[in-house]
């Protein structure tokens, strides 16, 4: 794993986390809010990309929405063949109500751990 991966993953394990914590209370709006920013924070490394789609997958199933199933199938695809190359629009929050194209405006206090991971990616 990158010194990137390395370094954001607490992070995307916070939001992870809290995705659990939100849905077990029946709020899964608000856990996959949290899904999409665990995204966000780890699109730049394939691992963390990766990892963050196959938890949305059965998010998507648990909710019965075959449209997110479908979309993160294609998306685990692509985080696991196109992330090491750069090809990822930042700011995308990863589910399948947005185009996996878009760039989208990342929200400051992810940003900024953002930009601490990858200034210690030397």
């Amino acid at each position: 794993m990158s010194t990137f991966g390395r370094a954001i993953r607490p992070y995307v394990d916070a939001e992870l986390r809290a995705a659990d914590e939100a849905e077990a209370q029946g709020q899964a709006g608000a856990a996959f809010a949290h899904l999409e920013r665990a995204h966000m924070l780890g699109q730049a490394s394939t691992v963390q990309h990766v990892r963050v789609h196959w938890r949305m997958l059965p998010w998507g199933l648990r909710q019965r929405d075959v449209r997110e199933c479908a979309g993160q199938l294609l998306r685990i695809g692509g985080a696991a063949t196109k992330t090491a190359f750069g090809l990822v629009p930042t700011g995308n929050t990863g589910g399948s109500n947005v185009s996996p194209l878009a760039r989208m405006p990342v929200p400051p206090d992810l940003e900024r751990r953002i930009r601490e991971a990858l200034s210690s990616d030397g």
